[in-house]
């Protein structure tokens, strides 16, 4: 979503880097292109004018501090870091609880700013924090808008309250008022009222959001935004807040290859947090909006907590232990161990976007290599992996050339390919081996066997100066 951005910042500050002690002019160069960036990323006038006037006013006070520091441009680049996770929110925002349940959360926005969708990711990631949701079907206005929901809670287990057959029919207040009454009988501590849109803001619409809102009496009130339509996004908030009200932002379709100014905007437009983002298509790809970690990656640092927090949710805990009392043991690793390794990690979504995460991987050339990544390997591996037997998947050295063609064949994969995965995994058992025994990383070590191949620059690109600092922050100005 921001990678228009990001690359621009880059820019920026890569011209910054090289000029050892900074001047007024320096700042006022580098203000020039940060406002320049945010303009081009469809971040509102007025935001990107008020951005670049507090980097430059607190960068020109600190100035001589800054320069006083082994990497000046380090400085600026903090500068910068501080005031993107001040416009972006500070803090994440999390649902405000009802006294007495059920806590009630009432959805609103635009048609096709995917409201339904977005209904059952919030009801899922409330389950899965052991609540007990139900959705509520307001929306009868929208043909199949009824069906579509049920099916949406049907996916993530989620019960539906829905006693209108919709299409245009019946009374969406009613139904909203009953539903919440019978989340109340049957001990639903969540009820998520999924309202009905249009395609653009008029009085019916406001009008029968606001009588559902008097109806219900939510607790919290999200405005559910498509990241993708740019400055559509800001005037759509500012709209219903004037009409309806609400009490903080969801951004959808945050995966986009939209240039995603409008989260940078909506805040300061509108005065309310941002408190979800939905990243993706999965039921999954949904959690809180963190502004100090969406500045991260504006800035190229990557999100590193995110991605181990994913991966800590990802991987059973019972495997978990399973895996260090081996590697205690001093047991070897097995296919066995590396297909639950594999699930887990498929859990998480994508390798590009989990790459991604890490730090200085989503510009330049690197971000072009996790293009190209094929998730379809890992499908591929586990395929092979599940056609091999029990006993071989524990010991990778009865696989001979008749049981490597029968494993091909039950995989519908080629014999090359099982040779291929068996080759790389004997090579990261023997890491494991060294690594157990204290012997550290091997050099040259494989890629893992079945994941997709790390990406690598390209040869003829010059090789980067060795960073100066351990901060990843620091290496990340310092390299680029």
């Amino acid at each position: 979503m921001f990678d228009s951005l990001t690359s621009k910042f880059a820019s920026a500050f890569s011209s910054l880097r090289s000029r050892g002690r900074l001047k007024p002019s320096d700042i006022e160069e580098i203000v020039a292109e940060i406002r320049s960036a945010l303009i081009e990323s469809d971040v509102a006038l007025q935001v990107a004018d008020t951005f670049a006037d507090s980097i430059k006013e607190i960068s020109l006070a600190e100035l001589e501090q800054v320069n006083k520091s082994v990497n000046p441009s380090q400085g600026i680049f903090d500068i910068v870091n501080k005031e993107l996770v001040r416009i972006l929110g500070g803090q994440a925002r999390r649902i405000r609880m009802a006294k007495n349940p059920p806590t009630v959360i009432m959805l609103a926005g635009l048609q096709g700013a995917g409201k339904t969708s977005l209904a059952g990711k919030l009801a899922l990631y409330l389950k899965n924090q052991g609540n007990t949701p139900i959705l509520i079907a307001s929306d009868l206005q929208r043909p199949n808008a009824v069906t579509q929901l049920q099916q949406v809670g049907a996916s993530v287990g989620v019960p539906v309250f829905a006693p209108e057959p919709g299409n245009g029919v019946g009374d969406p207040v009613a139904v909203a008022k009953a539903g919440k009454k019978f989340a109340e009988e049957k001990l639903h501590n969540f009820v998520i009222v999924d309202t009905a849109g249009r395609l653009g803001v008029d009085y019916e619409l406001m009008e029968q959001a606001a009588r559902i809102r008097d109806a219900v009496k939510p607790d919290e009130i999200l405005l559910v935004v498509d990241a993708m339509v740019g400055q559509d996004a800001v005037r759509t908030a500012e709209a219903f807040l004037s009409g309806l009200g609400f009490d903080a932002v969801v951004l959808t379709k945050l995966d986009g290859d939209a240039r995603g100014g409008a989260a940078l905007s909506i805040l300061t437009r509108t005065n309310r947090p941002i408190m979800f983002a939905a990243t993706g298509e999965n039921p999954t790809d949904f959690d809180l909006f963190y502004p100090d970690r969406m500045a991260s990656r504006i800035l190229g640092l990557g999100d590193v907590q995110t991605l181990a927090e994913q991966a800590k949710a990802a991987m059973d805990p019972d495997l978990t232990k399973r895996f260090e009392e081996k590697f205690a043991r001093g047991d070897d690793f097995t296919l066995l161990d590396f297909l639950g390794q594999l699930q887990a990690i498929k859990k998480m979504g994508s390798m590009s976007k989990m790459l991604g995460m890490l730090p200085g991987m989503n510009s330049g050339a690197m971000k072009k290599q996790l293009e190209s990544l094929d998730d379809g390997e890992l499908i591929k591996t586990e395929a092979i992996i599940q056609s091999m037997t029990p006993a071989e998947r524990e010991d990778v050295k009865i696989l001979n050339g008749t049981r490597r063609s029968r494993i091909a064949k039950g995989s519908g994969r080629a014999v090359s390919e099982v040779n291929n995965l068996v080759d790389r995994f004997t090579a990261a058992q023997k890491m494991m081996r060294q690594m157990r025994n204290g012997g550290g990383m091997p050099a040259g070590m494989p890629p893992v066997p079945g994941m997709p191949a790390m990406p690598k620059f390209n040869k003829q690109q010059p090789a980067k100066k060795k960073s100066r600092s351990g901060n990843p922050a620091k290496r990340a100005v310092e390299e680029g």
